[in-house]
């Protein structure tokens, strides 16, 4: 049976952060997900988790200025250092947490950049933070964001993400499957994630169009996670949706699951 993650960066928003672990709990979720934990401050983090009796099972490595429109940095040939300092504080933070997988986004393709160029340059970056995060034991993703949403993204399909996994060449990098963005993309859902599921880390949701709950939308959930139970995916599955409404009114969806 599929096991579900609150992300709360899109759930329980009606609330201070800090406070979204204790609601997640109340509303029957064993582990979180979100984009980024580095704003608060590490040891009251650590104690919030603690006391939720959550496990935090991802987050993003920092992805540059996010409020500016940055969506990583890892193709940017300018900011290798940076991107490789950013690895070591997620590192940091992902073991005060207990979390075991750590997400890259690619980024936007810089101006002025060639895209052989951008592509070296993820390749290495991504080949630096398999290797360290291997030593740490944490996983380390790399996720497709839809060019809809996120013009430019420069990794913006699942196949574009296999071709730079095999391009880095580490077993300890794999792909985050964005059910939302696969559908935008490309669709065909069951086969991809059938023909790739040795390759896939982590899974997330959201229906289309809008990004919200299942049932809201195009995408036929009850199949669709009947299919990933049956193919063996043992992972978790990160709820990444925008509530439709209030966020405890927006998972009826979840009811045959529990």
């Amino acid at each position: 049976m599929p096991r579900f993650a609150a992300n709360l960066s899109f759930l329980f928003t009606e609330r201070p952060f800090l406070e979204r672990f204790a609601a997640a709990r109340a509303a029957g979720f064993a582990a979180v997900e979100f984009h980024f934990p580095y704003e608060h401050e590490r040891a009251a983090l650590a104690e919030v988790v603690l006391t939720s009796g959550l496990d935090v099972v991802l987050f993003n490595l920092p992805a540059g200025d996010w409020a500016a429109g940055e969506r990583g940095i890892a193709c940017h040939p300018r900011r290798i250092a940076e991107f490789q300092d950013g690895v070591g504080l997620a590192i940091d933070y992902a073991r005060l947490l207990g979390c075991a997988r750590l997400n890259c986004l690619a980024g936007i393709a810089p101006d002025g950049v060639s895209r052989d160029k951008a592509h070296e340059t993820l390749v290495e970056n991504l080949r630096f933070a398999a290797a360290v995060t291997a030593r740490a034991g944490i996983r380390l993703l790399l996720e497709p964001l839809n060019t809809r949403d996120t013009p430019g993204f420069f990794v913006a399909t699942s196949r574009a993400a296999l071709d730079v996994i095999d391009a880095v060449g580490s077993d300890n990098l794999r792909l985050q499957y964005d059910i939302f963005h696969a559908q935008v993309m490309e669709g065909d859902l069951a086969r991809t994630l059938q023909d790739h599921l040795a390759q896939v880390g982590h899974i997330q949701l959201a229906d289309n169009p809008g990004r919200h709950e299942p049932g809201t939308g195009e995408i036929n959930f009850p199949f669709l996670l009947r299919h990933i139970d049956r193919i063996g995916y043992e992972g978790w599955v990160g709820c990444e949706y925008k509530p439709s409404g209030r966020t405890e009114d927006s998972f009826g969806w979840l009811g045959v699951w529990r």
